[in-house]
């Protein structure tokens, strides 16, 4: 418990113990007494990292096949989506600074062990889901950029750790400065491979505008639900209320209130960024396949042999394959770290920070290594696309409980959230459960 912090467990019915990422914790300076830009610049990081998970290799999967299938239609689920983010992502950054706590340790304080521990357990099935989708986007990624095998493709991402414990070293600065110099490059790619598309614009806009066939037509929504999963992910919510925590704000109302809003800012910014690279995913998709009549394409492999003699240009393919590479890399080192705040908040184990990580770490790479090495070059397509779905799934179990701690006044103090945010947060939740019960309907009933 925080010693400057008296009355921080107020609404708690324990201690919270041991911080998220206690390594890093409250390690980066916010410079209290510098100018508004300079504190604001303090608190930029988290919101990127964060944003990472809004434009993994699963989100490329369904982007590219509800872009090549219905053109620019589904670009509103995409918009509707990182708004549904923005809100649940402040959600996160006002818990951890007003309570001091990660989401996995606010749902371990809160409820009993029967069901915490299945929380945890729909956690880690998350995580699962999400480093399937890492490791066959960065395993693809090397194959069409290098030639190297899937299968050793997988093992090689495993090194991620490493990488982590690497620059952790230097300080959590650098993990932020590596996932944002891969996001610039993710976007430089991008940029290109849209000017050479040259989409329809009129119809770039018109797809950001609903329609009733998304809900109507199961094949749609299906797709759609994919995108929401790939979009707004239950770790990401898990992973932010830690990483916020690695600025060393202050125990003031006044101060943990600025650091509120710099902290928002910070993850609205990054949000907004990952909303131009999903849809530059499916604009391309919709562009260069749908628009010459290959509404099948699902595979990335695919895809990156049809960008070069659909778009005329060699350079195509190759931006597509490093942007990939960049997505996987970035995915896993986030995974990693969102995969030892559930586990130390959820279980409470204590162990040194490189056991947790390599532990953590094989919970989720050795299922995926699995079934990427069993599916091979074969199936990967509908398999990303169905962790995707799975996440939508688990999303729940994450979004509800966020809601009502950040909705409750004895838990948040004077950083409540404002009911109107509530309320918001609510309909959300609400919309997300509705659209899975709809989803688990059609896939039942065929």
């Amino acid at each position: 418990m925080d010693a400057l912090n008296p009355n921080a467990n107020r609404g708690w019915r324990h201690e919270r113990g041991e911080a998220s990422l206690s390594d890093v914790y409250r390690t980066v300076g916010t410079g209290r007494h510098s100018s508004r830009w300079r504190r604001a610049a303090a608190f930029a990081g988290p919101g990127y990292m964060v944003a990472v998970g809004y434009m993994d290799p699963g989100n490329w999967a369904t982007s590219l096949a509800g872009g090549s299938k219905f053109g620019y239609a589904l670009l509103t689920v995409a918009l509707l989506s990182n708004l549904m983010a923005i809100v649940l992502q402040s959600l996160c950054a006002r818990l951890a600074i007003a309570s001091g706590r990660d989401l996995a340790q606010a749902c371990r304080d809160a409820y009993p062990k029967w069901v915490s521990v299945p929380l945890w357990a729909f956690a880690e099935i998350a995580i699962i889901a999400t480093d399937i989708a890492e490791v066959i986007g960065t395993a693809i990624g090397l194959n069409l950029l290098m030639g190297i095998p899937l299968e050793l493709g997988v093992l090689i991402t495993a090194l991620d750790v490493f990488v982590i414990l690497f620059l952790q070293k230097l300080g959590f600065r650098w993990v932020e400065a590596f996932i944002i110099a891969l996001l610039g490059v993710i976007a430089i790619c991008f940029g290109v491979q849209i000017l050479l598309a040259d989409p329809q614009w009129g119809a770039v806009v018109t797809g950001f505008f609903p329609t009733t066939e998304i809900v109507t037509n199961p094949e749609m929504l299906y797709l759609a639900l994919g995108i929401l999963g790939a979009t707004v992910m239950p770790h990401n919510l898990y992973l932010h209320s830690g990483i916020v925590q690695t600025r060393a704000y202050g125990h003031t109302v006044p101060e943990k209130k600025e650091a509120l809003t710099y902290a928002t800012i910070d993850s609205t910014v990054a949000l907004c960024f990952a909303l131009l690279i999903n849809a530059s995913i499916l604009i391309l998709a919709a562009a260069a396949f749908n628009a010459h009549g290959r509404t099948d394409v699902v595979e990335l492999g695919e895809a990156h042999s049809l960008l070069s003699p659909l778009l005329g240009l060699a350079i195509a393919p190759t931006l597509f394959g490093i942007a990939l590479l960049c997505c996987g890399l970035n995915s896993t080192v986030t995974a990693t770290l969102a995969g030892q705040i559930v586990m130390e908040g959820f279980l409470k184990i204590k162990l040194p920070p490189w056991m947790r990580r390599l532990i953590t770490r094989a919970i989720a790479i050795v299922p995926a290594a699995i079934v990427t090495i069993w599916y091979g070059d074969q199936g990967t397509a509908q398999l990303l696309i169905l962790t995707q779905v799975v996440l939508s799934l688990q999303l729940s179990f994450a979004v509800f409980p966020l809601v009502m701690f950040t909705a409750n006044k004895a838990k948040m103090g004077e950083l409540v959230a404002p009911r109107w945010l509530s309320g918001i947060a609510y309909l959300i939740a609400v919309v997300i459960a509705g659209l899975n019960v709809k989803l688990l309907f059609d896939f039942v009933t065929g």
